[in-house]
């Protein structure tokens, strides 16, 4: 009786979530942000979203750790009057499209407001609610009550299921969240970076508990002088799932060390740990965004790094590949019998290739 109570409490907060986001997901698809609106946005609440949060607050400015590099003491500005930041270590600043030229490492302006448009599509509706920092108004992130525990919703893991995650290596590494916003219940998959903080992702939104932050996974025994790297958790877990698909007796899972930047914005803080290593396999996003940080690693680390994204060059991410959802929204998806056998040549390549994992 309880485990039904449990169920049935998990389907109704599943289907309070459908009605809350659902404006959300018609409106992600079709939205096209100006440049004007990207300036009305408040460069303290995009931080918000990005899991940044200010140290302390003097007049009408917020302090803040960097968001673009690694620092112990907070040098970078937000003046929440004019809307406008100064990153006091680099001796950089501007407005949010500058922010976001720095986060992402490029100057192409419709692509920058693809970015902030992605990221705060939400962030006026449902996840933030004001509150007084002073005499301004700065946002609050949604998660109030927060409890951590282990990822067991039927509902959490249907929606890992639905992308091809195998729902026993996501329960290992990932954690379930639950939380209010404005006194009404919410769940999450909970996917703990280095800082405390985690990644936050259901069905129907992202998000971050705060403070943002890579994820650094170090195998248990020698130091491994391999490391692969992803742009977000599910690529993360998409690669576990093929690695076991392919070989469920001997997946070499634990052979490598993994850097998750939980954002292409976070590279620099992940570039200090890639420098340990002697290889580095890169399993980005085959977008700009992942392109450009990938030509920026190899630009800092030579023939050290590798770039994996050969492998599924006609997916947008390797989650997309494990689902056999092609970049050509024609095409068909791939059986899973297919798919797995191209997993394997891509987690095998062969050795003319000179690219071994």
């Amino acid at each position: 009786m309880r485990g039904y109570v449990s169920i049935n409490q998990d389907i109704k907060l599943f289907i309070h979530q459908i009605i809350a986001f659902s404006t959300i997901i018609k409106s992600v698809g079709i939205y096209i942000m100006t440049i004007q609106e990207a300036k009305q946005i408040r460069i303290a609440d995009y931080l918000q979203s990005l899991g940044h949060t200010p140290v302390k607050r003097q007049g009408n400015s917020l302090w803040y750790k960097s968001p673009l590099r690694e620092e112990a003491e907070a040098s970078f500005k937000v003046n929440i009057e004019l809307n406008q930041w100064c990153d006091f270590g680099i001796g950089k600043g501007g407005n949010i499209i500058a922010l976001a030229s720095e986060l992402y490492r490029s100057d192409n302006v419709p692509y920058l407001l693809e970015c902030i448009a992605k990221q705060t599509s939400y962030l006026h509706t449902a996840i933030y609610a004001p509150f007084s920092f002073g005499r301004q108004s700065v946002s609050e992130p949604m998660y109030r009550h927060l409890q951590v525990m282990e990822l067991s919703s039927p509902a959490l893991l249907s929606y890992l299921q639905e992308r091809g995650i195998n729902t026993e290596l996501a329960k290992r590494k990932c954690r379930e969240l639950r939380f209010e916003n404005k006194g009404r219940p919410y769940f999450a998959i909970g996917f703990p970076n280095m800082a405390g903080g985690y990644e936050v992702r259901n069905r129907y939104f992202k998000g971050c508990v705060a403070p943002k932050d890579i994820t650094h996974i170090r195998q248990q025994g020698e130091p491994r002088n391999v490391c692969y790297l992803f742009e977000g958790f599910m690529d993360y877990l998409s690669f576990l799932t093929i690695r076991v698909k392919n070989n469920p007796q001997y997946p070499r899972l634990n052979t490598q060390d993994y850097v998750i930047l939980n954002s292409v914005s976070n590279l620099a803080k992940a570039e200090g740990i890639l420098a340990t290593y002697s290889r580095i396999g890169c399993f980005l996003d085959n977008d700009k965004a992942g392109r450009t940080a990938v030509e920026h690693l190899q630009a800092m680390f030579g023939e050290r790094i590798s770039d994996k994204s050969i492998y599924y060059s006609e997916y947008k991410d390797l989650n997309d590949y494990l689902c056999g959802k092609l970049l050509s929204q024609s095409a068909e998806p791939m059986k899973q019998e297919r798919q797995v056998q191209s997993a394997r040549r891509m987690m095998q390549p062969p050795k003319r290739r000179g690219l071994k994992m």
